[in-house]
């Protein structure tokens, strides 16, 4: 969410920015926050005369009376009654309209970052680079659920049955595959010096709509009903969400964390064919990474960020690369977004396994993050970035470490997690 103040002052900015990002509907949006703006500053201007007139006319009633000038005296105080009633008014009023603004406040998308690709939608992102080198074997990679379903291990039909598509069973080699994969990639974020968490699974509707816009909450998340509790989409929510309200002394900062959950998503939309199995799904788990610090650090630990993924997927002997995303791809609150896709054999192509996103200060000033340092006070700036998800990182995996047998080599960082084991083999 922008300032109120930087809107009023470069409402071009503001608009170019939304023409920008492809959402030439919103512009009306601009004009009109302008002009509520301008009334809720002569409503609070004319309710503080009225306040002040009020508190020095009813100062006068007292010693009309002591004069003994009774008729003076209550004209006195029918208008005084008179100002009550103009300040009771304008008082709905100002709650209306501030309402008003706080809801188109949360509609203007973010100012993006100047070196963001311009670009209508995901087809126009653009590659950075390429970590590892592409193999293609001279063997047919069958689909990945078909190599989980040769290691007995998923049940996509039996899920179906118990909670419907887009579920799953994972059994076996593969579920320990799964788990061994979220114990390394906690592990790795350990190492590199993040503090580990399990956050709530469930957040309220205030820490929702602080951390993402109207439309990720509705395309994305699960309601409680009857509740104020919405299920996590990815632990990034409730992570940032730790800090709602808070005033945070500089000299704390950076907070780095990371974070395991299970994640919820509708998924709304059809899907194409590539996105069947487990590619897309109701149901994961993620290990996840945020950071809180000062605006002028946010970019170093964007960078920072992305690497690690990048890292962890490298040392697993996966080829990955980095995705640019462009400006009408970026989500509202987003000022910068980076994708890390993963290689697919049987593609042939890359294909996203997590995103790496700086969003300023829009989620502290939603969720009003503070921090207090010498120049006073100030909001934080928040990022978050997928440390790896499976089981959508399953695919990459086995495809890039199976084998012409139909066995699955397991690369040298992984093999503590999976009992000392160096291969899978079909049983």
């Amino acid at each position: 969410m922008l300032d109120i103040k930087f809107v009023r002052e470069n409402p071009d900015i503001v608009k170019q920015n939304i023409r920008n990002k492809f959402q030439d509907g919103k512009l009306p949006l601009v004009d009109e926050v302008l002009e509520l703006d301008k009334r809720n500053r002569e409503i609070k201007q004319e309710v503080e005369t009225l306040r002040a007139n009020r508190n020095k006319m009813s100062k006068k009633i007292g010693g009309l009376m002591k004069q003994g000038k009774k008729e003076e005296a209550e004209e006195v105080k029918r208008q005084v009654a008179s100002f009550a009633d103009r300040t009771a008014e304008l008082t709905e009023e100002e709650k209306k309209v501030e309402e008003r603004i706080k809801t188109i406040m949360m509609t203007i998308p973010n100012i993006i970052d100047p070196s963001v690709p311009i670009g209508k939608d995901d087809s126009e992102n653009v590659e950075v680079e390429r970590f590892g080198e592409p193999v293609v074997p001279d063997f047919e990679v069958p689909y990945h659920t078909d190599i989980m379903e040769k290691f007995d291990g998923i049940d996509l039909d039996s899920a179906r049955r118990v909670a419907g598509n887009g579920f799953y069973y994972l059994m076996g080699d593969i579920a320990r595959l799964h788990s061994a994969v979220i114990s390394y990639a906690r592990d790795f974020m350990i190492n590199r010096g993040f503090t580990y968490c399990v956050p709530p699974f469930m957040i309220r509707s205030d820490v929702v709509t602080g951390v993402m816009s109207f439309a990720e909450m509705d395309a994305m998340m699960y309601k409680i009903e009857g509740e104020d509790l919405y299920l996590i989409g990815t632990s990034e929510h409730s992570m940032i969400g730790k800090f709602i309200d808070t005033i945070i002394p500089e000299e704390k900062l950076p907070y780095t964390l990371t974070s395991y959950s299970p994640c919820f998503r509708k998924e709304k939309g059809a899907h194409g064919l590539e996105e069947r199995g487990v590619y897309r799904i109701h149901q994961f788990e993620k290990q996840e990474m945020i950071v809180v610090c000062k605006p002028e650090e946010s970019k170093m630990w964007f960078n920072k960020l992305w690497q690690n993924t990048v890292d962890l997927f490298r040392s697993l002997d996966i080829p990955v690369r980095t995705l640019e995303c462009c400006s009408g791809d970026l989500a509202d609150l987003k000022v910068k977004s980076i994708d890390v896709e993963a290689w697919s054999p049987r593609q042939k192509k890359y294909f996203e396994v997590g995103s790496c996103s700086n969003l300023g200060d829009a989620q502290a000033r939603r969720l009003k993050i503070r921090v207090v340092g010498e120049g006073g006070k100030y909001f934080a700036h928040t990022l978050n970035n997928t440390v790896v998800a499976p089981p959508r990182m399953l695919i990459a995996f086995l495809e890039n470490n199976l084998n012409a047998d139909g066995s699955v080599n397991i690369p040298t960082a992984l093999q503590p997690y999976m009992g000392g084991q160096t291969v899978i083999r079909v049983k």
